[in-house]
């Protein structure tokens, strides 16, 4: 099982999980959406493709690009289509 919190809430928890260059990824389904708006930052993987990143807001507080996922990754990386991973500050735990 895999869970993501920032600020004591609860961002994702699931057990189907991807781990992609030391990051979970969790499935879209697993995600508390309302959570996530979208982002300002852009970033292309070599290998992965176009990501798009989202800003996290807990109560008053947020952490910008803090999430990132790739809708319409490359080939190689077909199997996180959608999947979400955090960062700055986000607790993972597996």
């Amino acid at each position: 099982m895999a869970k993501a919190t920032w600020q004591g809430k609860l961002l994702a928890e699931t057990d189907q999980y991807q781990t992609v260059e030391g990051n979970i990824y969790f499935p879209p389904e697993s995600v508390k959406w309302e959570y996530l708006t979208e982002g300002d930052r852009q970033y292309t993987c070599p290998w992965k493709g176009k990501a798009r990143y989202y800003d996290i807001t807990v109560g008053g507080a947020t952490s910008q690009n803090a999430a990132w996922n790739y809708p319409e990754p490359k080939e190689a990386a077909s199997y996180i289509k959608g999947y979400v991973a955090f960062g700055d500050g986000v607790q993972v735990e597996v």
